[in-house]
């Protein structure tokens, strides 16, 4: 198994300029619903998630033709997920997008994850109000 590198300056310059990224900030969380529509619905799974030796041009072409492209990129780069293809994008592009996109996108202070409370009382939590 081969690790994965950080990108280069150059590879995140460009990333921030990438049509599909964004696509993906205008559509955060603009439709919740967006895996149920996906074009990637009526596809083997095994498609996304070409071995590392193999090309994933497969998977990227359907994703090009999804209308859930945006939301679906946008869903990855807030998890972090770096394995197979989502939003017509490699592993490889999303990583130089990873680094765009948390520098870009303010994180939802209502959100609420797997840890608990939204971020907002968590961080009330954390420091103390004067």
């Amino acid at each position: 198994m081969t690790r994965a590198r950080m990108p280069r300056p150059h590879e995140v310059a460009a990333a921030r300029r990438d049509p599909r990224l964004l696509r993906a900030v205008r559509e955060r969380r603009q439709d919740d619903a967006w895996r149920t529509r996906g074009t990637c619905q009526a596809v083997d799974p095994e498609t996304f998630f070409p071995a590392p030796n193999e090309p994933a041009d497969a998977a990227v072409a359907l994703c090009r033709s999804c209308d859930v492209q945006g939301s679906c990129l946008a869903w990855a780069l807030d998890v972090g997920d770096c394995h197979g293809v989502w939003g017509a994008t490699t592993p490889r592009e999303r990583r130089a997008m990873l680094v765009a996109w948390r520098g870009e996108v303010e994180p939802d202070p209502d959100a609420v994850d797997d840890a608990g409370p939204p971020v907002r009382d968590r961080l009330l939590t954390l420091v103390p109000l004067s």
